[in-house]
């Protein structure tokens, strides 16, 4: 079985290797450099921002009140009637309660907006990558960074970054 296995991985590369043999022309590109050098970034993350302002404002308020009723319990529980600070301690827990699933929510539709406009951007620089490679007649493209080395490959990062912006 071992044998077998080793055979079909050796068979594989083997497959792999004439494959980028028989490719005329191999470009890199930077991916990552492209998506820190757009504008549009920017102007997504400042949409981002003013998108979830109001939540992220009401989390604070919330945080904030929770901190002073917690304080105000620390400082006068010890002479407070006891059925009183088991209300206040109830009280205290489910409004804590209520602001940990506020701020779950808040951070699970936040990030799930942020990868919805990282993969629209990443889209438009795939289109771009593709057009750029179909339009020079690249066979094969690379991103940069997943390449430890790379001897005539023309790097083209700077012609999809033109298209991208």
């Amino acid at each position: 079985m071992k044998k077998w296995l080793c055979a079909a991985g050796l068979g594989l590369a083997l497959a792999a290797s004439a494959s980028v043999q028989a490719a005329d022309k191999i470009a890199v590109v930077n991916v990552a450099s492209i998506f820190q050098q757009l504008p549009q970034r920017e102007a997504v993350a400042k949409q981002l921002e003013n998108e979830f302002k109001g939540r992220a404002s009401e989390l604070q308020k919330m945080e904030g009140d929770l901190q002073t009723k917690m304080q105000k319990l620390q400082r006068d529980g010890s002479t407070m009637k006891a059925s009183d600070r088991s209300k206040s301690e109830n009280d205290l827990m489910a409004q804590r309660e209520q602001f940990s699933n506020k701020a779950q929510a808040f951070e699970q539709d936040n990030r799930r907006r942020q990868m919805e406009e990282r993969n629209k951007i990443l889209s438009r620089i795939q289109d771009a990558i593709k057009s750029v490679a179909s339009k020079d007649g690249y066979d094969i493209v690379i991103d940069a960074n997943a390449v430890a080395y790379v001897g005539n490959a023309k790097d083209i990062t700077a012609d999809v970054l033109k298209q991208v912006k």
